[in-house]
């Protein structure tokens, strides 16, 4: 598929970037930014980092149960979504979660997968 008009004029850096792309995008940043504060903390207090996830009370433990399902199931998605959309090393994006974390990785995939959208003439 040619170039939309309006994308001949961008620099290819900023090629098949739209609003809600852009959004994907910032909200990536807000899910790293967001989540590594609270782990440079429990770094700098030398806290059991599991511990305190799945031992801090049913609470905390429900949020530990949530957040891990909605992990397995948005990595499930990651992967039938790349295959259908082509997109090439979507299993770097459930990797990079373990390192960094899902609310990153996640919104990050959904931005990608917007561009690929745009890219394909889907949008």
């Amino acid at each position: 598929m040619s170039p939309q008009p309006h994308d001949r004029k961008r620099p290819a850096l900023l090629r098949h970037w739209n609003a809600t792309a852009i959004t994907f995008a910032v909200l990536s940043v807000v899910g790293l930014v967001g989540t590594w504060i609270f782990n440079a903390l429990a770094i700098v207090q030398m806290r059991d980092y599991l511990g305190d996830w799945f031992g801090s009370g049913p609470a905390v433990n429900s949020l530990g149960v949530d957040l891990l399902v909605v992990a397995v199931a948005g990595s499930i998605l990651i992967i039938i979504e790349a295959r259908r959309l082509g997109m090439k090393r979507a299993w770097l994006y459930i990797v990079l979660s373990g390192i960094t974390a899902f609310a990153f990785t996640f919104p990050l995939f959904l931005a990608m997968r917007e561009r690929k959208l745009v890219e394909l003439g889907r949008r």
